[in-house]
């Protein structure tokens, strides 16, 4: 047996579940194959929990108990006809008939006696794999592989009182050895899981995981290579996905990490299925039957690259209770913590977790909660006379607790990792009932409210395995600017996380009508398509809910709107821990008290409030204000062209073309807002103008800001056409101030003007010809920056300041600042 190379693979009772599954398992098997592969199954799904059910239902003389025996047996003849040609049949289904005219005796005798042995239990309960290892066994052969089924009741040795820690391993391996060298022509040896027998060659079972203890043994007795339990899953995750949906797969873990995860309740291995391969170092994969391709973890004696994180995987262990003895009296008594460990060991009440103040002034146990109530009697019992005389003031229960386990090897040694642990908990405002660590620092466990177990674990793991600029990103009104965002997003998310680690993450869309969530972030590429698709109503506090998780370490809402309800809401955000981006100006110019209130929300709980782009899209206008100011220079005046569209029109204005086909003209190229009044009223450049004054600390209110509307008063309230028709009256008073200023070598524009001792107003005025403003094009926005500083020579910012390109990409660049100021060195 020792001159060839052995691997075992064991799949489950999902893997295995009906015909399809085990004609997947049998190419799997094929193509996996090295020298010799032994294949350890499971019964098909549920099957198991159904033969039980038949020794209840005999039991207790149920009436459909013939009804459910038939249906069991149907279905394993149906999964013979799907799986083999007719040519092959035969022997198998007289096989499986045979053993169901077995077990419809044995129901007949429990029917009669109503109560069934521990012998007769574990015959029936590991049917299931006998039959199912026939199954896979058959297929194989059809396929052209040569491939024996063995029965594990024939070979595995164990003692029926605990098999699952005493297997004898000598007579097992003696009957193995025998078995192949008589089968030495077998390249593939199905094995039946879960089913062994006693040194007195009577069936037993393996109990509950039996299988993949099974899987185990044969690969110790065969000396496998390696082991592969395939399951459901592509591997051992990093949490439990259902309460963290940013869980991942962990690559490599080694046997003491498996361990430590698998007793706080991590679906990996139960630990005894692990120790038949710990004792000869075989490693052991975990691996998806229905994702093949996919590599699984690997569970190995050390791993060979653990650079993955110094945190493997966090586990929490539900319905616990914290046991708390307290007094002065315990201080240096010698005995204290065995007596206690002894009297509920003695009622075999289990210990899940120990912490001791350094003090010995108290210690505390995590416990069951189930076993809280009793837990706490005994110890008052045990410590009858301490309790009497005051040397322990209490004994006491905290019921409704969790234990969190964060669980890696490379903790050892590595400065930080409990701070960093502590840290995430703190943040998510976390409160910790009680600390434990071992001396291997292999496991840092903490005990926390029931309420906060999720969160805790959704905390501890964004801390380890998410970058600090990773950002839960929610995207309001995917309009123009919007669609243009995430357009920009989608080519650059990639660059920045490889480059710079900064993980954007859009986990919601919302528009007015409807939104797109998603737990682990939208696929980028295909957001227009889910969108438009998409069935859940717009409900802004379920979005708003969904996007904050508290599994994410940052949290940003971009509003790409002009909605001045939605403007409303951004201080209630920034109280909920929340960065909003926007270039929406309405925020900042609604009454100064909230505009205040929004300043000052965003300083006390340092979340961020980031509106480049409210004032010249794109351009660094306020980020440049912002430096003059923060520089100590002396604000003395700040004017600029500060409309894209009114920029355009009177750049482009000459007197030849009447100003009203100017205006439409550009309504046509789409330059304007689809109502031109939006822009002629001059209220855009006054809210720009707000913003700008109370950036340097003007307070200042829009209605209190003198404009210059373009809209004569006739035609403020008519229809569109309407007013696009009849702006014609304004032809004559545009065309005279034209004349006047150009003889005047002189041009117009329409100027915001923030002057800190004349006031700030919104005008239309002239400028020479040779000024910086005479010369902009097209849609260019440009602002001039007196300043003590710059006193005889403005500082000027020009540029295109309008459009949905430039606008996303101020809005972009806003993101990437964010990102800065948490961390991110781009």
């Amino acid at each position: 047996m020792h001159s060839y190379k052995w691997t075992v693979h064991k799949f489950g009772g999902t893997s295995v579940a009906n015909s399809e599954r085990i004609e997947a398992v049998a190419k799997i098997i094929k193509r996996d194959h090295v020298q010799k592969t032994g294949v350890v199954v499971s019964a098909m799904s549920g099957v198991t929990d159904q033969l039980l059910q038949l020794l209840e239902m005999a039991s207790n003389r149920k009436d459909s108990l013939k009804e459910h025996l038939d249906s069991l047996k149907k279905k394993h003849l149906d999964a013979i006809e799907d799986l083999l040609p007719a040519i092959n049949r035969t022997p198998l289904v007289a096989a499986i008939q045979s053993d169901f005219n077995d077990v419809e005796d044995i129901l007949r005798g429990v029917w009669l006696t109503r109560e069934y042995s521990t012998r007769t239990r574990d015959f029936i309960s590991g049917l299931g794999e006998v039959w199912n290892a026939q199954f896979l066994n058959a297929k194989l052969q059809a396929l052209g592989l040569k491939s024996e089924w063995l029965d594990a009741r024939q070979i595995l040795v164990v003692t029926p009182a605990v098999p699952t820690s005493n297997v004898l391993w000598e007579p097992s391996q003696k009957k193995l050895d025998h078995w192949v060298k008589s089968h030495t022509h077998a390249d593939y040896v199905v094995i039946t899981g879960f089913v062994a027998q006693t040194e007195d060659g009577i069936p037993t079972t393996l109990g509950r995981n039996g299988s993949d203890y099974s899987g185990s043994i044969f690969g110790n007795l065969l000396n496998a290579e390696n082991i592969t339990i395939w399951t459901d899953v592509d591997g051992v995750m990093s949490a439990n996905p259902k309460q963290v949906p940013g869980a991942v797969v962990v690559p490599e873990l080694t046997y003491q990490e498996a361990v430590e995860l698998a007793y706080f309740g991590a679906k990996v291995l139960h630990p005894s299925t692990m120790i038949p391969a710990m004792k000869k170092d075989i490693p052991i994969w975990i691996r998806n039957t229905f994702n093949p391709d996919f590599p699984g973890t690997k569970i190995s004696k050390t791993c060979e690259h653990d650079h993955f994180s110094s945190v493997k995987g966090f586990s929490t262990v539900d319905k616990v209770a914290l046991l708390n003895v307290e007094g002065t009296g315990m201080m240096g008594v010698p005995g204290i913590s065995a007596r206690l460990f002894t009297a509920l060991n003695e009622k075999t009440i289990s210990v899940i977790l120990i912490s001791q103040a350094s003090s010995e002034h108290s210690i505390c146990v995590a416990v069951p909660e189930n076993q809280a109530a009793q837990a706490k009697l005994v110890t008052e019992q045990a410590f009858f006379s301490e309790l009497y005389h005051g040397k322990i003031s209490t004994v006491s229960v905290e019921p409704h607790c969790a234990v969190l386990a964060a669980v890696g090897e490379s903790m050892s040694g590595i400065p930080g990792v409990s701070a960093k642990f502590f840290g995430a908990l703190g943040k998510a405002g976390v409160n910790i009932r009680a600390i434990a660590q071992g001396s291997s620092e292999r496991n840092i466990s903490v005990v926390v409210g029931s309420d906060d177990a999720t969160k805790a674990l959704r905390a501890a793991h964004a801390g380890f395995y998410l970058s600090n600029q990773t950002l839960s990103v929610g995207i309001i009104g995917p309009g123009l600017v919007g669609t243009t965002l995430l357009n920009q997003i989608t080519g650059e998310h990639k660059r920045l996380k490889a480059d710079f680690g900064i993980d954007i993450r859009v986990r919601g869309i919302i528009n007015s009508r409807k939104m797109v969530l998603s737990n682990s972030g939208l696929n980028l590429s295909k957001w227009k398509h889910e969108i438009e698709s998409a069935e859940s109503p717009a409900d802004m506090e379920a979005f708003i809910q969904h996007v904050h998780a508290d599994y994410f370490p940052h949290t940003v809402i971009i509003d790409c709107t002009s909605s001045q309800d939605i403007a409303g809401r951004y201080v209630e955000w920034l109280k909920r821990g929340i960065h909003v981006i926007t270039p929406n100006k309405k925020a900042n110019t609604m009454p100064y008290p909230y505009y205040q209130e929004l300043r000052k929300e965003g300083k006390r709980i340092s979340k961020h409030f980031l509106y480049e782009t409210t004032v010249g899209a794109g351009l660094p206008i306020i980020g440049t204000l912002r430096d003059l100011i923060q520089t100590g220079d002396e604000i003395i005046r700040i004017e600029g062209v500060l409309s894209g569209t009114l920029g355009y029109l009177f750049s482009s204005y000459d007197g030849k073309i009447p100003f009203s086909e100017l205006v439409r003209q550009a309504k046509e190229k789409g330059y304007t807002e689809p109502d031109p009044r939006d822009d002629l009223s001059g209220t855009d450049v006054g809210r720009k103008v707000v913003i700008l004054s109370r950036e340097i600390g003007k307070n200042i209110e829009l209605n209190e800001v003198p404009i210059r509307s373009l809209v004569p008063s006739k035609l403020e309230k008519v229809s569109i056409q309407e007013f696009v028709d009849g702006l014609s009256m304004i032809n004559e008073e545009m065309a005279e101030m034209y004349r006047k200023a150009d003889e005047n070598g002189e041009v117009l524009r329409y100027v915001g003007v923030i002057d800190p001792a004349g006031g700030s107003r919104v005008e239309l005025r002239t400028y020479p010809k040779t000024h910086p403003f005479a010369h902009i094009r097209g849609n260019d926005n440009i602002v001039a920056f007196t300043t003590k500083r710059y006193l005889n020579q403005p500082l000027i910012v020009q540029g295109p300041g309008a459009g949905p390109e430039v606008t996303a990409a101020g809005v972009f660049a806003d993101l990437l600042r964010l990102s800065q100021y948490l961390g991110a060195t781009i």
